[in-house]
């Protein structure tokens, strides 16, 4: 049965078009291949959750944690390492947008099985298709084991492996997040977890937190609150905790050094969102 992603999902590749759209080049991604994925309704750049200014933070971070991981995979692939798995996919076009690095690999998209099989059928209806290098794994999370359903899609534990999640670890329970870490620790050795995370909103200066607040309000009616939240010292302690040899903590002041810099309208991405980049 095919269940259609979850509106946060939707929201993110549309918000990753207006970046196209209506900011100024350098685009730090280009993608509109998401919004041809998610066929939104007429209009849906006058949406209140796609107001240019108000959104321009979330929309800032959303494209600057695809970048790096990007980034990430570029170098990793030139050390050898050639298995990267997804988990929590939803819209991600990494594979469409990019396949002189993707063809290179063999790319394990994990999502739940109704949003997923939704996407199988989006790509096979626009023409894309789904290549053999990519396979789109359905767990439930709830029943499911996350390495065997990796295993029997292919993917072979005795190799190191980059494993990328955003905008994840906020939706899940702290238990839910260290069984996560504790896991993907389990890796072979050379592999690499990057993962966002999200500040308690007291971290954040006074206009964010405004911003937090009518966020969380939102993704609370939508039925997908936000639970967990972790401040880096410990996110950092929590990795190294769940069995990882080494962590270190990419803040948002270095992504905007290192996607934002010398741009003259201002772009900056949100300092709630953090990464943590774990390696096995």
């Amino acid at each position: 049965m095919t269940i259609a992603p979850e509106s946060t999902a939707v929201r993110v590749a549309l918000w990753r078009a207006m970046h196209v759209r209506i900011d100024a080049p350098p685009h730090v991604i280009e993608d509109e291949i998401g919004l041809r994925l998610a066929a939104p309704e007429d209009g849906w750049q006058q949406r209140p959750d796609m107001d240019p200014q108000g959104t321009s933070l979330s929309r800032a971070s959303v494209v600057a944690r695809a970048r790096c991981i990007e980034d990430l995979l570029a170098e990793q692939l030139e050390q050898g390492v050639d298995q990267y798995v997804l988990l929590g996919a939803g819209l991600d076009t990494f594979a469409q947008r990019r396949p002189e690095l993707a063809s290179r690999m063999t790319i394990f998209e994990v999502d739940q099985p109704g949003p997923q099989a939704w996407k199988r059928q989006r790509l096979i209806e626009l023409g894309l298709g789904v290549p053999d290098w990519l396979r789109l794994v359905p767990v439930d999370f709830e029943v499911d084991s996350l390495p065997d359903r990796l295993t029997a899609a292919g993917f072979d534990p005795d190799r190191p492996a980059v494993v990328a999640s955003t905008g994840v670890t906020v939706y899940l329970t702290r238990e839910a997040n260290i069984a996560t870490l504790r896991e993907i620790s389990a890796f072979a050795p050379g592999s690499t977890l990057a993962t966002t995370f999200m500040l308690p909103i007291e971290s954040v200066g006074p206009d964010e937190q405004q911003l937090r607040r009518s966020i969380e309000q939102a993704a609370r009616a939508s039925g997908t609150p936000f639970i967990s939240f972790f401040d880096p010292d410990e996110m950092l302690a929590l990795a190294i905790e769940s069995g990882f040899r080494a962590a270190d903590h990419i803040s948002a002041d270095d992504l905007n050094d290192r996607y934002f810099a010398n741009r003259t309208d201002g772009l900056r991405q949100a300092a709630s969102e953090q990464m943590l980049i774990a390696k096995t």
